[in-house]
């Protein structure tokens, strides 16, 4: 029987970087609008159209969850909105039992505080993100971001945070045969949660995500989960180049193929090629998920652009949401260049 990791603050903070519900919520608001704002973290327009949505019908569920969300993740730091924010997902599921769409605003709201958190404190909030998880799967079982959610949850939470490979296992079972494709990107995480890359590989190459949003999301979160562990663990940059390549190729407009190709290149000494990609990815969707302007001033101050590259940095160190680990080594850079 696989041992889950045990208990300890390196591994909570992995999980929280790991589990991705701080990503775009696509797919988890039926109107257009909404959706699409969401998916682009326009949280300030979500706010906005949230607020005119609730000032012409008060009892709107999804103007409800909306406004929670944009009060919840535009700055996880600013501690009024996220009590801001944790009220009005309070309100909407109070108002609303019966949606599934203020469960998953809950969850997302009680993420981000983990995300701020101390460690006792967020292994608390953990609780609240399973049961709110657990409830909106419960009124929609068709949900699959509260699936997909969950099973991450499942997957890289530590034992003592309820982590389960068999609970995760059983969230993919469900819908093998009713939702064939949803069932394929679960195999996909726990495929990673044992650590056969291969098999990973195999089920994210045979993935048919259409134009569903929320796979086409989380098989970019796959896809770069998959070629980081080539590039960094693996030491393997041909296999991260076949996996970032695809992705590219599969979805052209999203910016997560040519940052990952920026990556290889600079990994591989390509420091000129590195920065075209880089340059590149930022004009694409989802542009403001990735640590571009990072990577971007490492691979400047390699090539010895020292003014480019000090100017990436600050623009990085600016970014809100972004992954304490990029803002360490980007600062220590930022410093080194004095």
């Amino acid at each position: 029987m696989q041992q889950r990791p045990s208990f300890t603050l390196r591994a909570l903070t992995a999980f929280v970087l790991a589990a991705g519900f701080g990503a775009a919520q696509a797919s988890i608001f039926k109107d257009p609008q909404f959706d699409s704002l969401a998916d682009a973290n326009k949280y300030a327009d979500l706010e906005q159209l949230a607020q005119a949505r609730l000032k012409a019908n008060a009892a709107d569920v999804e103007a409800n969850a909306a406004l929670a969300l944009a009060l919840s993740a535009q700055d996880p730091a600013d501690a009024k909105r996220m009590e801001a924010g944790a009220k009005q997902a309070k309100q909407c599921v109070e108002q609303h039992p019966t949606a599934a769409v203020c469960q998953l605003v809950r969850a997302q709201n009680l993420y981000l505080q983990m995300g701020e958190a101390g460690m006792f404190k967020a292994v608390r909030l953990m609780d609240g993100v399973k049961e709110a998880l657990n409830r909106a799967l419960e009124l929609d079982p068709s949900s699959f971001v509260a699936r997909v959610q969950l099973s991450k949850l499942y997957l890289f939470a530590p034992g003592m945070l309820g982590g389960s490979t068999a609970k995760a296992k059983e969230l993919e079972a469900a819908v093998r045969s009713t939702q064939p494709e949803q069932a394929r990107l679960l195999r996909a995480y726990i495929a990673a949660d044992a650590k056969k890359w291969s098999e990973m590989e195999s089920e994210l190459l045979a993935l048919k995500p259409g134009k569903d949003a929320a796979l086409l999301e989380e098989a970019r979160a796959a896809s770069m989960q998959l070629a980081t562990h080539y590039l960094k663990d693996a030491k393997d940059p041909a296999k991260a180049k076949t996996v970032f390549e695809n992705l590219q190729r599969e979805q052209p407009n999203y910016a997560h193929g040519p940052y990952g190709l920026g990556r290889v290149l600079a990994e591989t000494g390509q420091t000129e090629e590195a920065v075209r990609y880089f340059e590149r990815a930022k004009t694409l969707a989802g542009a403001d998920e990735l640590p571009i302007d990072h990577r971007l001033g490492d691979a400047l101050l390699a090539k010895g652009d020292k003014a480019q590259a000090k100017a990436a940095y600050e623009r990085f160190l600016k970014t809100k949401r972004a992954n304490p680990n990029n803002v360490e080594a980007a600062r220590k850079s930022l410093a080194s260049l004095g």
